[in-house]
């Protein structure tokens, strides 16, 4: 259980979509590690087994991140149940593939609402707490396509690029708290991510096909091939939950790692050749 004056290293998580994936797993090494967690699902019967083993320490919760009352609901009964909240991970969430111009409006809003507005939702229920105990990490789910975009996935980096500038004004504003913030990157992760989670427009335009339509194509062939492996980044989630300086930002994978480092060898090229030009536009002969 929690105890604000304990030094005891138990931590309680809360971790929001954990059916299956990333969510599932790290609850699973939480557990392992003998932490308490609020294993979370819009139905707990995904989460069954885990309850199965380790009992009392899984403490299964229905919640939809889209919706507040049953948010605010969870996270009362988490806190009732284990005294507060340690670690706060909002996971939940999902994939897109449309050509922007193909993108369905309410598709789209939906996305919206569990990737972004979700997150701000669950947030908004779990930091009062964090702060009255000047204490807690937040570790917010993105993606490396918060980081760069590709065709046919253009809403779903809007939402992950969304998260990424919301989790950086957060980190600045909680750290005097005593609260760390810390963004998850994954890369491709052995999940249903590609696989049966994926939603996509129903509209092709044919102009898209080599671009969009092909890239659609790729991104769904290669489910259940991806060099990531969901067990050993929740492994990594939680060794820096566990480090006394955290990152703002983790990595999470070979794929990350190389497409991060190619997106900013090229932003620097282009922030480099355009220089002068970006420099024109300050006013002249002011200090």
């Amino acid at each position: 259980m929690f105890d604000s004056n304990s030094t005891a290293l138990t931590k309680t998580w809360l971790i929001t979509g954990c059916s299956s994936g990333l969510g599932h797993a790290l609850a699973e090494h939480a557990l392992n590690r003998g932490d308490n967690v609020a294993v979370t699902a819009r139905d707990t019967t995904a989460v069954s087994d885990l309850v199965g083993r380790h009992g009392e320490r899984a403490l299964p919760l229905t919640l939809d991140v889209t919706d507040a009352r049953s948010v605010g609901n969870a996270v009362e009964r988490a806190e009732e149940h284990f005294g507060g909240i340690d670690v706060l991970v909002n996971n939940a969430g999902y994939g897109y593939l449309s050509a922007v111009e193909e993108g369905e409006d309410e598709a789209v809003r939906a996305l919206f609402d569990t990737n972004v507005h979700g997150v701000v939702t669950v947030l908004k229920a779990v930091l009062p707490g964090m702060r009255a105990r000047r204490a807690g990490h937040v570790v917010n789910v993105s993606s490396f396509g918060g980081l760069a975009a590709f065709a046919a996935t253009g809403y779903y980096h809007a939402t992950k690029f969304a998260l990424e500038g919301l989790s950086e004004s957060l980190a600045a504003e909680v750290e005097p708290l005593g609260i760390r913030v810390t963004i998850a990157e994954p890369g491709g992760l052995r999940t249903q991510w590609a696989g049966s989670s994926m939603q996509q427009s129903a509209r092709h335009i044919d102009d898209y096909a080599p671009t969009a339509g092909a890239r659609r194509t790729s991104t769904l062939g290669v489910s259940g091939k991806q060099p990531g492996d969901p067990d050993r980044a929740a492994a990594a989630i939680g060794a820096v939950v566990d480090s006394e300086q955290p990152p703002l930002r983790l990595l999470l994978g070979s794929d990350a790692l190389g497409g991060a480092r190619t997106r900013l060898r090229r932003l620097a090229g282009e922030i480099d050749i355009n220089e002068a030009l970006t420099l024109s536009a300050d006013f002249v002969g002011e200090s």
